[in-house]
């Protein structure tokens, strides 16, 4: 059947409105234009979208969405546009305003936060349901980020009494005692990351005061041993470079009126040969156990720089085929 072409015009009464929803030099037009397929124009305070009528409705469903939006406050990026666009693609009964209702909501002075996408909606739900979450795709994709969100407002809103974040330090052996300082300098660099999205949510001085009072730690893995977490919210970052014995010994630390988030790639790990990642470990026996969530992200929940999805694509790409190149040879071999 061949597709039916249309066009449909949005008309939008606010100038400031407007200027947020084209952006400078219209390149969130054109990114609408780009991710639905249509023809995306302004002319006045009008925007004219054109094309095969299923582009020209997704054009239209998110551009007046986005204007609701827009005019509540919320800024509306290029990354926004494309993440948003496949959320509506994938779930053509929703509106933009639904994907996006589940705000995350720190303190007044920050920007609030959104999930961008059905997997980062359902993983914002999980922690929300669950004691315990875990948050397993690629970088880029807003695990620890959404993570971290969850926990600076359940910190802020008296949900919880102290965040905890902790970090698998993988070279923690002989090449870290050739760094100056202490442990907690030496292991610094491994939990620098957590910091910075931490400082995202939260203003520098209040998260200084904060961890001062004990009321925010960052610790290498390895400083969890023989503590019972207690009304903590508790992350575990980059949990595919924990071996099984550190994972059995994390899940074992959570306490009562607490809530464990744990986040990896289990693609990605740095393990030393042959040892098993903890995180993969973990999915294997506990999927599908009561009371604890599995959220799995792909490529297409990545929010960082567009390159970045196709990169974790082509890398993906290369390893299925190593990986069949490996099966292959192994039953080959085994014929002989």
């Amino acid at each position: 059947m061949d597709a039916v072409p249309t066009t449909s015009s949005i008309e939008v009464e606010s100038t400031q409105v407007l200027l947020a929803l084209s952006g400078p030099q219209s390149n969130l037009l054109t990114e609408v234009a780009r991710q639905s397929g249509a023809d995306v124009s302004l002319r006045g305070n009008t925007i004219l979208v054109a094309g095969d009528l299923a582009d020209v409705k997704l054009a239209e469903r998110f551009l007046r969405d986005a204007a609701e939006l827009v005019g509540k406050g919320f800024d509306i990026g290029p990354n926004d546009v494309a993440s948003s666009m496949r959320g509506l693609r994938a779930d053509p009964a929703r509106s933009l305003v639904e994907l996006l209702d589940e705000t995350i909501i720190v303190t007044a002075r920050k920007r609030p936060i959104l999930p961008k996408s059905r997997a980062q909606r359902q993983y914002v739900e999980a922690i929300r349901t669950h004691d315990l979450i875990f948050g397993i795709g690629p970088a880029g994709t807003g695990k620890t980020y959404l993570a971290m969100a969850m926990a600076a407002s359940w910190l802020m809103q008296k949900k919880v009494k102290r965040i905890i974040m902790a970090r698998p330090a993988v070279e923690a052996g002989e090449k870290l005692g050739f760094l100056p300082g202490d442990l907690a300098e030496k292991v610094n660099p491994y939990l620098r990351p957590l910091y910075d999205a931490l400082h995202e949510m939260l203003e520098f001085e209040k998260v200084e005061q904060l961890r001062e009072r004990g009321q925010i730690e960052v610790a290498p893995l390895a400083f969890m041993r023989g503590r019972t977490l207690n009304d903590s919210f508790v992350i575990l970052d980059e949990a595919q470079n924990a071996t099984s014995e550190q994972m059995r010994m994390f899940l074992t630390r959570l306490g009562f009126g607490s809530k464990c988030v744990v986040t990896g790639d289990i693609t990605q790990t740095d393990l030393p040969h042959g040892a098993r990642s903890g995180l993969r470990e973990a999915r294997e026996l506990l999927d599908g156990t009561d009371g604890i969530a599995f959220c799995g992200f792909t490529d297409e929940d990545v929010v960082r720089h567009p390159l970045v999805q196709k990169i974790i694509v082509a890398y993906e790409k290369r390893d299925r085929e190593s990986d069949a190149r490996k099966a292959a040879k192994a039953a080959a071999e085994s014929k002989t």
